[in-house]
């Protein structure tokens, strides 16, 4: 029961809020003109959503860290030294989320960042992430829960960690594409890590990581608000590459990496479209799909934008229940 209110407490606190950070920022994101720019290769529906505020992802970032210093500061929450790390790669991916909105908003089209540099960017905080891993005593294998099964791979886990964080970073970038799908896809991931985290018991601040997803999990309803169709703000990269890299994160900490493709199976789903989009282009000069990620194509198949977010979102929550149902039951 403690735990239940705890994580009630967290999420109600958190709504609050991004509620109010939305009324305050949201008029002041379209004073500053920091409105989103719109690829003229998109579907025509979307060219009215241009002018659009961006760098939304503030309005779920901003309370959750304040949130979590708040909390620290009346004795409710410790600093672990895993929890630093989860708060580090956060606001570190968040940071590079920052520069490419703000470099977008500037040139007043779609090009922020390149990806050469978006990627050593993402791979530094990952590298940094790696070393802060091993400083913290955390041993360098592969753990699979219910099969009882744990592989020793040394180095190569530096390896998997930097794929993991740049891969579900930018998965999450990938499929914020629609009004409320990423925001609406992270609740159901951040949520199952919540429960997850709550269940780990053997990793060092365990319940402040667990507190940390539900006090995000609260902001991003509040987010969610001014999100879904028609959106009055979007996260833009600001908030896609902080939450695709926090859920990396907790998988990695929490020893679920694996369990971490059930869980955002429609972020692996979006980008694996794109992947495969590419290469079979290359090969062939045609296009397997109308268009990617896939759900432009189910736009292109004339569905309306909210049934698509309706559909993906089932999908998530069913793979995530999947996924408690492994993590924390059996």
């Amino acid at each position: 029961m403690l735990i239940m209110t705890k994580s009630v407490l967290a999420m109600m606190i958190g709504f609050i809020m991004s509620i109010v950070t939305a009324i305050i920022i949201i008029p002041m994101l379209k004073k500053l003109k920091a409105s989103q720019s719109i690829s003229k290769y998109l579907i025509e529906r979307h060219q009215s959503k241009s002018g659009t505020p961006t760098m939304g992802g503030l309005i779920f970032i901003i309370p959750t860290i304040l949130t979590v210093f708040i909390l620290f500061y009346m004795d409710k929450i410790s600093f672990s030294y895993n929890l630093i790390i989860v708060i580090f790669t956060f606001i570190g991916y968040s940071l590079i989320g920052f520069i490419d909105d703000y470099l977008i908003i500037r040139r007043h089209h779609n090009k922020g960042l390149t990806e050469g540099a978006k990627m050593l960017m993402q791979i530094i905080i990952a590298i940094i992430f790696f070393y802060l891993f091993v400083k913290g005593g955390h041993e360098l294998l592969l753990w699979i829960h219910t099969l009882g099964i744990k592989w020793e791979i040394g180095w190569l886990y530096g390896l998997l960690i930097l794929f993991i964080l740049v891969a579900s970073s930018n998965a999450v970038n990938i499929t914020d594409g629609l009004d409320g799908l990423a925001g609406g896809l992270s609740v159901i991931a951040i949520f199952t890590f919540g429960l997850i985290s709550w269940n780990t018991g053997w990793l060092e601040g365990y319940q402040d990581i667990a507190l940390f997803c539900f006090i995000l999990l609260g902001s991003l309803l509040g987010f969610l608000i001014f999100n879904v169709k028609p959106a009055k703000v979007f996260m833009g990269d600001t908030g896609s590459l902080a939450l695709g890299a926090l859920l990396g994160t907790l998988a990695i900490l929490t020893r679920h990496e694996l369990l971490l493709v059930v869980i955002g199976i429609v972020f692996v789903v979006e980008t694996m479209t794109c992947i495969i989009q590419i290469i079979y282009y290359k090969l062939t000069h045609k296009r397997l799909f109308p268009m990617t990620p896939i759900h432009h194509t189910f736009e292109k198949m004339g569905w309306e934008e909210s049934d698509i977010v309706k559909l993906f979102w089932i999908i998530g929550l069913l793979g995530s229940m999947l996924a408690i149902t492994f993590g924390v039951w059996i």
